[in-house]
């Protein structure tokens, strides 16, 4: 199953809900799928039907607030939004037969649910947001100084990695690039490891999914492969600095700072 956490949340009510609502029609066929006498080909053709209609509707819902507030990525999300409709178009699972169907109908839920996340953290996360992207401004402080500067110092390690990507006197950006992932990847190990020994200590509530966003944003990091890109190098890095810039904001707003306040109000229920 694949849960629509505060991660993936924007803070633009419709879309929240519209994003939440895209996750439930996943769910619903993971559910099906699994009944015994599910008919495979039957929920395959339901969820892909359901799924553009929806989409569709949802991404005519995103690309006109988009246009009213005048966003600078609005045509960097109708191209996302077209390449996802091309892929469900393209689908057609009816004409397998009933073994090659079950892993199919895997792959194609599983690819749909990253699609969406990555989506969601790597663009939707952006609507709105015209200010410099690697300003660690106040609104990121959660009032835990060991957790805000670690904090700080991945936003200006994600900042140092941009920095070589878009620096055109460098030919080779490949070795400079993979120091600079590697210090990322440590790093942030390192600053999960002290938040969460913090969260211990403190009795924090949601460690359980903070610790499960961790590991997702951990698999995230370890699985970077920059080998045989080739040509499509600029492009998938400039993709993966938007993820990762992205995925710590959203992270730090809408869970990081639950941090601090509970541990403002512990503090307050103590005295």
């Amino acid at each position: 199953m694949y849960e629509f956490t505060d991660d993936c949340r924007i803070g633009i009510p419709l879309i929240d809900e519209e994003h939440a609502h895209l996750f439930e029609l996943i769910n619903k066929a993971h559910e099906a799928a699994d009944s015994e006498d599910a008919d495979l080909h039957q929920v395959a053709e339901t969820l892909l039907a359901d799924l553009k209609d929806y989409a569709n509707t949802h991404f005519k819902h995103e690309e006109t607030y988009m246009q009213k507030i005048q966003d600078p990525e609005l045509a960097s999300q109708k191209q996302e939004h077209a390449d996802f409709i091309a892929y469900m178009n393209a689908t057609n699972l009816t004409r397998l037969d009933n073994v090659t169907i079950i892993p199919a109908f895997e792959n194609l839920l599983k690819y749909l649910a990253n699609w969406l996340f990555r989506h969601i953290i790597g663009s939707d996360t952006l609507i709105g947001q015209f200010e410099s992207p690697f300003a660690f401004t106040s609104k990121y402080k959660t009032g835990i100084e060991m957790i805000d500067n670690e904090h700080k110092t991945l936003f200006e390690i994600i900042q140092d990695a941009n920095d070589v990507i878009h620096a055109e006197l460098l030919h080779d950006k490949y070795d400079e690039i993979m120091r600079i992932l590697t210090k990322l990847q440590d790093y942030t190990k390192e600053h999960f490891h002290d938040e969460e020994v913090y969260m211990q200590e403190i009795g924090f509530p949601d460690f359980d999914k903070q610790k499960k966003a961790h590991t997702a944003f951990i698999e995230k990091l370890d699985g970077i492969n920059l080998d045989d890109l080739d040509e499509r190098q600029q492009d998938y890095l400039e993709d993966l600095i938007s993820f990762l810039l992205n995925w710590l904001s959203v992270h730090i707003l809408h869970m990081d700072k639950k941090i601090g306040e509970y541990a403002e109000q512990r503090r307050a229920d103590k005295n």
